[in-house]
């Protein structure tokens, strides 16, 4: 046994103790994820000895490379609220790398430190209504002029995770000198957080909302790394927040896998079990191969990681594999398992059903599949010429 192993065997005996109660009573009694819910999951989390899988240790986390992540994550997948628990979900896992890596001193102290500690919640304020930047940040409409004493920043936001009840916004902005990110304070007047968004997904604290920034005055001091190098930190932060959600819906989704081959083994049909049906025996095959292939290319990824780093060519490329196969492979697995689950599938109050509604936004944040085809398809084809 590896010393990661007695860590990983921690984390599913929280989930599957602490954790998964409480999800059932958000999925079939309607209970809001809230921050008072998160505390109390993450002061579990801390008593557990499994909080922070994604932090320095220097900042109360476990301080583990990205392929240990990977282990540890996908077991705290297990249950939609489990990543959550554990700090280890978006935008603050994103967020807590892009601080580590470009904040100073003085940023770390003030946002990474009870950021990482669970103290407070972030959220990054990057996509834009059309027609602003989406997946193309090319377009990027939101601005920050200098002032005599910082900047001051006028744009919209929208699908800005996070945004009600956050500490603070990292904000994509577009500068005389090309794109920038600065950390604003949630409290600061010219910033207003507007409406949750009605998304299908509705396990994150403080929802997808709109955001307005309106003469939103920062000091200099709130610039994150340096002036125009924006969407250079945003590919540091981009390759280990896809994988992270790679590890999470991976874990949820070989839970799933797991429930359904224990209800074909125990509901009968056509006198006998249904797991002794061919057709049955095909789709739990399926993603058993689903399984296996998408831990592989996270693993693969992870080590790109963590040898040529987060913003490296190799890093993003196979992120890009790696996010666009799991997330598809995710989806094939919940479905197969609500097929499997029979009428009880699609039953609202079911776990699996909850499981498919929520999963079906992880093809499209942090990346649409098609773009990220195109992505892929650009890095190859440039090799050759």
């Amino acid at each position: 046994m590896t010393a990661l192993e007695p860590l990983v065997e921690r984390t599913s005996d929280f989930i599957r103790d602490s954790v998964i109660p409480v999800e059932r009573d958000v999925i079939v009694h309607g209970r809001v994820v809230d921050d008072a819910l998160r505390l109390d999951l993450q002061k579990k989390a801390k008593d557990a000895g499994v909080f922070g899988p994604l932090s320095d240790v220097r900042y109360g986390g476990l301080g583990l490379d990205t392929r240990a992540q990977a282990r540890v994550l996908e077991a705290a997948g297990a249950s939609l609220l489990g990543p959550l628990s554990v700090n280890g979900s978006a935008p603050d896992d994103g967020n807590i790398h892009l601080l580590a890596h470009a904040g100073t001193p003085e940023q770390k102290e003030r946002y990474l430190a009870p950021l990482a500690s669970g103290e407070i919640r972030s959220s990054i304020a990057m996509t834009e209504p059309a027609p602003g930047a989406g997946s193309d940040a090319s377009l990027l409409r939101t601005r920050a002029e200098r002032t005599g004493s910082g900047w001051v920043i006028n744009g919209a936001k929208h699908f800005t995770t996070g945004a009600d009840g956050a500490g603070f916004t990292i904000c994509v902005a577009a500068t005389a000198d090309g794109p920038t990110m600065f950390l604003v304070d949630q409290d600061n007047p010219g910033l207003t957080v507007g409406r949750r968004m009605p998304t299908l997904d509705h396990s994150v604290p403080g929802g997808h909302c709109e955001v307005e920034f309106v003469d939103c005055e920062v000091t200099g001091d709130a610039v994150l790394g340096e002036v125009g190098l924006g969407m250079e930190y945003a590919q540091v932060r981009l390759a280990p927040s896809r994988l992270v959600f790679c590890m999470n819906w991976l874990g949820l989704a070989v839970r799933a896998h797991e429930m359904a081959a224990r209800h074909i083994n125990s509901r009968t049909a056509f006198g006998v079990p249904i797991a002794e049906h061919g057709m049955a025996q095909g789709l739990v095959a399926d993603s058993e191969i689903d399984i296996a292939a998408s831990r592989g290319l996270i693993r693969t990824a992870a080590e790109a990681i963590d040898t040529a780093g987060p913003s490296s060519s190799a890093a993003r490329h196979h992120a890009s594999i790696a996010k666009t196969f799991v997330s598809e492979a995710v989806w094939r697995i919940l479905d197969r398992a609500v097929q499997l689950h029979g009428g009880l599938g699609v039953c609202e109050d079911h776990l699996v059903a909850r499981f498919l509604v929520e999963a079906r936004a992880f093809r499209i944040y942090e990346g649409p599949s098609e773009v990220l085809r195109w992505s892929i398809a650009r890095r190859v084809l440039r090799a050759v010429r």
